[in-house]
């Protein structure tokens, strides 16, 4: 069946990004941003629900992004919202806040929000998150350690990483990971530029300890060695103490080509800004 968002489709490649936040200055300096990094881009500034959701009742929309507070709703009000739009189910919804590990660590998102961002990384990094999902770009070269021991999961996965010209170093066990690092300790990067582990692997060591141990007994920050928890795990409290121990981010099993892709671009292009993030309002 083609909905209307596949017929706009057909007619334009222009993507149409909604931007909703009560702040008149920061869908400014969104919208600013986003034009500079998609050249192209409709941005579509809304300051409540109630704006967007006349928007959405206009033309359907290719990304949404949202504050988590707004004058008369939510973040996942809104993202409600979008999903109830007819033609807008599948659309990405993106909570950008300034407390976005809180409420990682508490599992407050809802299903309705696609993905989240932190507004300390600063606007630029934004434009860049967002770009990952409407005009996804590769990093030819860059290296991702990859640990499952499942070899239809692992070939399955490596293909969507390879298909974005990533070079992937498959290990079984979190055991042999740490040895690949503790060999490559001295190196730049420390052996690779991001670790994507699932969380119950073969041996003594899960995911877990080795994200403990990549933070801990090698002290590489979240920069420095990008860690990417893949998990079936749906309890809340699990999911928390992933965050907690140092993982960059989960990505949730039945794992989305989509979605891991863009969070594994996202994650390398992160660790290759500068430290200082953009002036937040």
């Amino acid at each position: 069946m083609t909905t209307l968002h596949d017929m706009r489709h057909l007619a334009s490649d222009t993507p149409r990004i909604m931007v909703v936040d009560g702040s008149r200055l920061v869908r400014k300096l969104i919208g600013d941003v986003l034009r500079q990094e998609l050249p192209d881009v409709e941005v579509v500034g809304c300051a409540d629900l109630s704006e967007a959701r006349s928007a959405l009742e206009q033309a359907p929309v290719d990304l949404v992004t949202t504050s988590l507070v707004l004058p008369d709703a939510d973040g996942l009000q809104l993202a409600r919202a979008v999903r109830e739009a007819a033609g807008q189910r599948y659309v990405p919804v993106i909570v950008v806040s300034g407390d976005v590990q809180a409420h990682l660590e508490t599992r407050r998102f809802t299903e309705d929000v696609t993905d989240y961002f932190d507004k300390a990384n600063g606007h630029q990094a934004l434009a860049a998150f967002i770009r990952g999902y409407v005009q996804p770009e590769t990093i030819p070269g860059a290296h991702v350690l990859y640990i499952e021991d499942s070899r239809t999961v692992a070939l399955a996965t490596m293909r969507m990483l390879q298909a974005q010209q990533l070079q992937v170093t498959h290990m079984i066990s979190a055991e042999e990971a740490l040895d690949y690092l503790r060999a490559k300790r001295d190196d730049d990067p420390p052996g690779a530029d991001l670790l994507l582990t699932d969380v119950y692997l073969k041996g003594e060591l899960s995911g877990r300890e080795l994200v403990q141990a990549v933070r801990e007994e090698f002290g590489y920050g979240k920069r420095r060695l990008p860690v990417l928890v893949m998990t079936g795990d749906f309890n809340r409290v699990n999911q928390m103490a992933l965050l907690r121990d140092g993982a960059n981010d989960l990505v949730l099993k039945p794992i989305e080509e989509r979605l891991l892709v863009t969070k594994v671009l996202f994650q390398l292009r992160m660790s290759r800004l500068p430290e200082m993030p953009d002036i937040a309002p």
